[in-house]
């Protein structure tokens, strides 16, 4: 008798068991509502997914563009350079002109982007030694700046030169303030010299024999100029446009 209750007794408890688990897998449908508590169960999972998902979308802030100096190149042959809305190169001697600014943007040790404020395009040479305007920023817009033994900055194309002589390419106004073609300006003539006048900030052109090894420097070309001491090497200048080195 007493292992037959016994018996029972575990029957009992297995057939408990198992409703349980049967109980726990089918889906009991809602009076109030169509859905079935699975599929309430499925839209809370997908829920808290979604929302752990959209917490690694979150869109990144834009990085900060790159600011340029705002100035006027003066040309040495009397001109202001110009870049018309048309995308028309020149010089102008109208100093008031809107189309005399241009963002001056460095982009590398001792390379500058040099774009019109007013029109956005930037100054590019080709291959074949065409200034010419482009939207958007490419290799060719990329110029060498170097200060000259007078304080005038020269600019010349980064990716062309001269093959045989390795002779650089220069922006440059002729006397009657059109563009050349940078392989017929030459760095040691007027038409090649340009002398930035910052709109924003403060240009300082310092010269000293010593303490500028930290600061980053500009060679000056050739031999030293007015103003700079000539001891048979080249001295060595700092330009500094609010805080910007442009070494």
């Amino acid at each position: 008798m007493a292992a037959a209750i016994a018996s029972s007794l575990i029957r009992q408890k297995r057939q408990a068991r198992e409703r349980e688990k049967s109980n726990a897998c089918k889906c009991v449908s809602s009076p109030s509502k169509g859905k079935t508590s699975c599929d309430k169960n499925k839209l809370n999972v997908f829920s808290r997914v979604k929302l752990f998902g959209s917490k690694k979308r979150r869109r990144r802030r834009p990085e900060p563009q790159l600011k340029g100096i705002v100035t006027k190149l003066y040309s040495r042959q009397g001109y202001h350079l110009q870049l018309q809305a048309d995308g028309t190169i020149d010089g102008t001697k109208d100093e008031d002109s809107t189309y005399t600014l241009f963002n001056l943007i460095p982009v590398g040790l001792r390379v500058v982007a040099i774009q019109g404020v007013q029109s956005k395009l930037y100054l590019a040479m080709n291959s074949e030694g065409y200034l010419y305007t482009s939207e958007h920023f490419t290799p060719e817009c990329k110029f060498k700046e170097s200060v000259f033994e007078n304080y005038y900055v020269t600019y010349s194309s980064m990716i062309y030169r001269q093959q045989q002589s390795g002779r650089g390419w220069y922006l440059g106004l002729n006397k009657e303030g059109e563009i050349m073609k940078g392989n017929h300006v030459k760095k040691n003539k007027p038409a090649a010299h340009f002398l930035p006048k910052p709109l924003k900030g403060k240009l300082d052109l310092i010269a000293s024999r010593s303490g500028l090894q930290e600061l980053g420097m500009l060679e000056v070309v050739g031999r030293g100029g007015e103003g700079v001491e000539n001891t048979g090497r080249a001295e060595q200048v700092l330009w500094e446009v609010s805080g910007l080195r442009l070494a």
